[in-house]
């Protein structure tokens, strides 16, 4: 279950940062991560919703992480600005996944 959302989280950043390489789908080859990639990370949600994991814990850990994760690739791989005001909203972002995950268990 959390191994296929640790999936889901990492083809959908893939996915993202492969859209900012595409340059608005100008360079082709680029285009192929994006339709591999987009597809796998909502296949993986499922599987991991599938298994059992509650919707509201699956998306806001999906999404929260895929934020923060796109914020810090794009900054090493693109030199996109990561400012400290962005990576205290990274922090938060982590804090809030947390407690999501231990709201869930109560």
């Amino acid at each position: 279950m959390w191994l296929a959302l640790v999936g889901a989280i990492l083809s959908e950043v893939t996915a993202t940062l492969s859209l900012r390489a595409s340059e608005g789908l100008r360079k082709k080859p680029w285009v192929v991560p994006l339709a591999v990639f987009y597809p796998l990370a909502f296949v993986l949600l499922t599987v991991s919703l599938d298994a059992g994991m509650a919707i509201g814990v699956a998306y806001g850990i999906w999404a929260a992480s895929g934020v923060a994760l796109t914020a810090v690739g794009a900054r090493v791989a693109f030199g996109d600005p990561l400012t400290r005001r962005m990576m205290l909203g990274i922090a938060c972002i982590g804090v809030g996944v947390i407690l999501i995950e231990l709201g869930a268990t109560h």
